[in-house]
């Protein structure tokens, strides 16, 4: 099992315990603002993101990490690395991403995950790029990637909802 200490979090794969913690950060309103549609996520569809996120830990050799608190054990999030197919001018490449809970933004916890995630990736896993995708003016995620070291490489729509997106990537090489 795959599992990353950071000084405040522990980046680890999901348990059922996970389910409802998740859920109610996914039913915020201002949680999902900047994600799709903005629609928020019940319970069921939930349980099926998350069981999907596993699936990828199974076929990709990595996934989503749900994040939590190493002083509390509280669920804050996720944050980790998939293989989005939602950009297809973009191809097949690694996506990281993050989403925390409301009660948790502003305290450095996303950027220290998201930190912790890209590291596994480059050098655990080998991998040469990796890719963010922000909505144009969710400036907390912005900030999240420049704080990796990520560059601005494109600009694109999201097919579904038409909103305006931004593509950052940072390679192997700029990371070291």
């Amino acid at each position: 099992m795959t599992e990353i200490h950071t000084p405040r979090l522990v980046l680890r794969r999901w348990t059922d315990d996970d389910l409802v913690p998740m859920a109610e950060i996914n039913a915020d309103p201002e949680v999902m603002r900047w994600i799709g549609d903005g629609s928020g996520y019940d319970l069921e569809r939930t349980a099926e993101a998350i069981e999907r996120w596993e699936e990828d830990w199974d076929e990709e050799g990595f996934g989503l990490f749900a994040v939590e608190l190493l002083a509390s054990g509280e669920l804050a999030g996720f944050t980790g690395l998939s293989v989005p197919d939602r950009l297809p001018e973009v191809g097949s490449v690694v996506e990281i991403s993050w989403r925390f809970g409301r009660q948790f933004w502003g305290q450095g916890y996303a950027s220290e995950a998201a930190h912790a995630a890209l590291e596994f990736a480059l050098e655990d896993r080998g991998l040469d790029r990796v890719f963010a995708v922000v909505r144009s003016g969710d400036e907390a995620s912005r900030n999240v990637v420049s704080k990796l070291g990520m560059e601005l490489v494109s600009e694109t729509r999201d097919p579904e909802s038409g909103h305006p997106l931004q593509v950052h990537a940072i390679d192997l090489t700029e990371y070291a």
